[in-house]
């Protein structure tokens, strides 16, 4: 149980690096000037990878709290 906590904050450092990744591919399509069409292509790519950063940082913290709480 001693592990847990480091492997969920490693576990929560990628899912941060993850939304960080998408908030800079999102403002670089913006500033490129690209259609309403092109950004929203961009944009549908990029929400699902948004949504797996979220749910790997949500897990990495929950694996954080339960080895603090089991530790």
């Amino acid at each position: 149980m001693s592990n847990l906590i480091p492997l969920g904050a490693v576990i929560t450092l990628m899912g941060l690096l993850g939304l960080v990744w998408c908030i800079v591919k999102v403002s670089r399509a913006r500033k490129q000037g690209l259609s309403d069409e092109e950004l929203r292509a961009v944009m549908q790519t990029t929400v699902g990878l948004n949504l797996g950063a979220l749910l790997l940082s949500a897990v990495g913290l929950m694996m954080v709290v339960l080895g603090i709480i089991l530790g």
